[in-house]
């Protein structure tokens, strides 16, 4: 129990950055999608990122979590940071002279020849996440997490500053004043630099210690951890990536426009997954050694899976309010939110299900059911893009976590079973479901009022569910005593 009180702490601080973070990024959709021209605008914006996530997968090759598993392994964990640091920094500072020295080509083979410094920008940004992607994990290892939060909250604060400078404050005092795609772009790039030279303490402190021993060790594990990178990122973006290439260009950016407002709707999923995450891998390396550990995961499972569902719940209740936070040119694709909501959080289980695997140096395995649920996802996509466009993004996300999480659950109680409270789990995901449908059942005809307040009854329902089944209100801290025979 202490160890989950923890982790609760440690989720509590990282989510701050996280939440605070993803809700000011979340007021950049209305920015764009009620400022930028076209659809097809944002959609740059979004292809643009999609590759960047990418990219960064294959910059970082899995090292994040390869670095949490030496260190806390090792007897010299700053000799395995300093190691990572600069692996990481090599391979980030190749990459970024062969995009320089072959832009035009590069820029041309990814569809902006016409703007080939949109690519050459992105890639130096790109290159400069992946080398701080390490010095936060060194953070989280070191349990800082304010300081941790402190740079996050820099780069949002400053990024959301200036976007909404460049494309709502600027336009009203020039009329001249052009509202195009680069501006996110530069403003990205100073931002990601400011976050750079604040590092300078952990940049300073750094003994620069590279270990050849460390880094063959190190890329033995870690390679299989890229290939599960690379699948799980195009679990995320492939669809986003494959809609301007399957369907005609500017189509397809239009489409990619939509489809990515939508999803950003749909965001507080990726809020809830991330911030688990930050907390959760630290803390489950640290816990190997604990009799009780299979019965701490099992837990941490079930209150993952009551909380994302409780979410989505709540965005779907109410989605007649959430929906204005996109221009109405986009609500066209307001159906895709409950597929996308569903495939985040097969994703935090799939997440979740993964350390048995990790922890008993078997990463390849993740390897397989990653590629097996990103094989299954292109093909979705490249089979009905054409007839269904980004709708076939949303489903093929969908079974692609799926099939992913299904495998890793399966294999995983064959090799290393932990008992995760089943039943309980199901009740949650039936009642979910039947909330659900209720909600989407309601007649349009309704107002909005009136969907609101159904959806409101129904949020105090599965709230009032959690309280009597896992969270009796006497056993929760602050308010517990006032239920207290």
């Amino acid at each position: 129990m202490a160890s989950l009180k923890s982790l609760a702490k440690d989720t509590a601080i990282y989510g701050l950055s996280s939440i605070v973070g993803r809700f000011l990024n979340y007021l950049l959709v209305p920015l764009y999608t009620y400022t930028l021209k076209e659809c097809a605008d944002y959609g740059i914006v979004s292809d643009l990122y999609a590759q960047t996530a990418l990219v960064l997968v294959l910059l970082t090759f899995g090292m994040e979590t390869t670095f949490f598993r030496f260190a806390n392994k090792e007897d010299r964990p700053l000799t395995v940071f300093s190691t990572t640091l600069m692996m990481v920094g090599g391979v980030s500072a190749l990459f970024l002279l062969l995009v320089l020295g072959l832009l035009p080509m590069v820029a041309g083979a990814l569809g902006y020849g016409e703007h080939p410094w949109y690519v050459g920008i992105m890639a130096i940004i790109v290159a400069m996440d992946a080398f701080q992607a390490i010095l936060f994990g060194y953070l989280r290892f070191q349990r800082r997490a304010v300081r941790f939060v402190c740079l996050k909250m820099l780069f949002i604060v400053l990024n959301c500053s200036l976007n909404v400078v460049a494309y709502a404050l600027l336009p009203r005092f020039m009329e001249d004043w052009p509202i195009t795609v680069l501006w996110t772009i530069l403003i990205n790039l100073f931002c990601t630099a400011t976050v750079m030279l604040c590092f300078y303490k952990e940049l300073i402190a750094c003994r620069w210690e590279f270990s050849k021993k460390y880094c063959l060790s190190m890329l033995r594990y870690t390679w299989p951890l890229l290939i599960l990178g690379i699948a799980g990122i195009l679990n995320q973006v492939a669809g986003q990536i494959m809609l301007p290439r399957v369907l005609e260009k500017e189509e397809g950016r239009h489409a990619l426009g939509i489809y990515n407002a939508c999803v950003k709707v749909a965001m507080i999923m990726a809020i809830i997954t991330q911030t688990f995450r930050y907390a959760y891998e630290p803390f489950v390396f640290a816990q190997t050694k604990d009799k009780d550990k299979n019965e701490t995961y099992a837990q941490g499972m079930k209150y993952f899976l009551i909380f994302t569902l409780l979410a989505y719940v709540c965005v779907m209740a109410y989605l007649p309010v959430l929906q204005n936070f996109i221009a109405p040119s986009y609500r066209v694709g307001l159906d895709i939110i409950p597929i996308v909501m569903a495939a985040e959080i097969m994703m935090g289980v799939y997440f979740n299900l993964s350390f048995w695997y990790k922890l008993i140096d078997r990463t390849i395995y993740g390897a397989w059911f990653s590629l097996a649920g990103c094989a299954v996802l292109v093909c979705f996509n490249l089979l009905f893009i054409p007839t269904m466009g980004y709708m076939a993004c949303a489903w093929g996300g969908l079974l692609g976590y799926g099939t992913a999480m299904v495998l890793s659950y399966a294999v995983g109680q064959r090799i290393n079973p932990i008992r995760y409270p089943l039943l309980s789990i199901f009740s949650y995901v039936l009642l979910t479901a039947t909330l659900t449908a209720i909600i989407l059942l309601l007649p349009p005809t309704w107002s909005t009022g009136a969907r609101l307040a159904i959806g409101t009854l129904l949020i105090i329902a599965f709230i009032a569910h959690i309280l009597y089944h896992d969270l009796p209100p006497k056993n929760l801290p602050f308010i517990g005593k006032f239920f207290r025979k």
